[in-house]
């Protein structure tokens, strides 16, 4: 993931980019925005679920709110935000709707099968692995991105490299995780140095102010904490996972992931893509191509 690549001029993807906030004080003025020329005229037939987006004349997406650069929702304007959010916006404009036709719905992680299962959603963008489990309940359009295990550090840091040289040090994550399961299940660190919160947020404020020295999770959820402060964070080392982020849709409905599936192809060739990176994840300064749609 971590390569070199050709970042398209954002003149020629019409796309409209700004800066990103900060997290708790967003500057709302500067949040990255993308506007995707809507398309007329879109039928996807076959599609129960598009039937059911054109004849309620919305589209309901699934997102999380929680995430800088990637899904999050500014306390002060309602406004939402990242990486994933102008995906799934993309994905809309294709589709015929534009922004104003938009209903988010914030759900958590837990709850994501079964919204979809539910109808409450009619499709989710938030950062949701692609796996077999939950094909057994729904579908998947993509991959979008590839994420992996990987780590947050302070700029000046110099020793952290990757997970083989953690020994020794404070390693930060989110209490009963997958990752911070995998750093001690790999005895990357000593277990006394293992440091455990209930949000990320927490874990960055304290690599912040020293008192661990890197942070663990999924590498776009670290890219979009880095991406708020380039000047104090970086993420480095080759990730040490691999975590396929998918567009969750209704099980049985392959006429819209096959249409879903075109739109993100389209978006990997024409420059789209690289360009939202760019304005969300990408001012980390970790360049990233686009994946490779599976076709199940």
């Amino acid at each position: 993931m971590r390569v070199r690549t050709l970042v398209t001029g954002l003149l020629a993807t019409g796309l409209v980019l700004s800066a990103c906030g900060k997290e708790g004080s967003p500057d709302t003025a500067s949040a990255p925005s993308t506007t995707a020329a809507v398309e007329a005229n879109v039928d996807v037939a076959g599609s129960p679920t598009f039937a059911k987006i054109k004849a309620a004349g919305k589209v309901r997406i699934g997102v999380k709110e929680d995430q800088p650069g990637l899904g999050f929702k500014d306390p002060t304007t309602g406004k939402f935000s990242g990486f994933d959010i102008e995906i799934a916006k993309l994905v809309a404009a294709k589709l015929g709707f534009d922004e104003s036709k938009i209903e988010y719905k914030v759900v958590q992680s837990a709850g994501r099968e079964q919204a979809i299962v539910n109808g409450d959603v009619d499709y989710y963008v938030g950062t949701y692995t692609i796996n077999d489990k939950r094909k057994q309940q729904i579908s998947f359009a993509g991959p979008y991105f590839v994420a992996g295990q990987s780590l947050l550090v302070r700029s000046d840091e110099s020793t952290i490299t990757g997970k083989d040289t953690l020994k020794g040090k404070k390693v930060c994550s989110v209490t009963g995780s997958t990752p911070i399961q995998r750093v001690r299940d790999q005895g990357l660190t000593e277990p006394g140095n293992i440091v455990e919160f209930q949000g990320y947020a927490q874990c960055v404020d304290k690599l912040l102010a020293k008192e661990v020295d890197a942070v663990t999770t999924d590498d776009a959820i670290l890219l979009g904490f880095a991406s708020q402060d380039s000047d104090k964070l970086k993420v480095v080392g080759e990730p040490f996972s691999k975590e396929p982020y998918g567009i969750g849709l209704p099980k049985d409905d392959k006429a819209l992931r096959d249409k879903v599936n075109d739109i993100l192809e389209a978006s990997f060739k024409d420059g789209t893509w690289q360009a939202i990176y760019d304005a969300t994840l990408g001012k980390s300064g970790t360049k990233v191509s686009p994946p490779s749609v599976d076709r199940y």
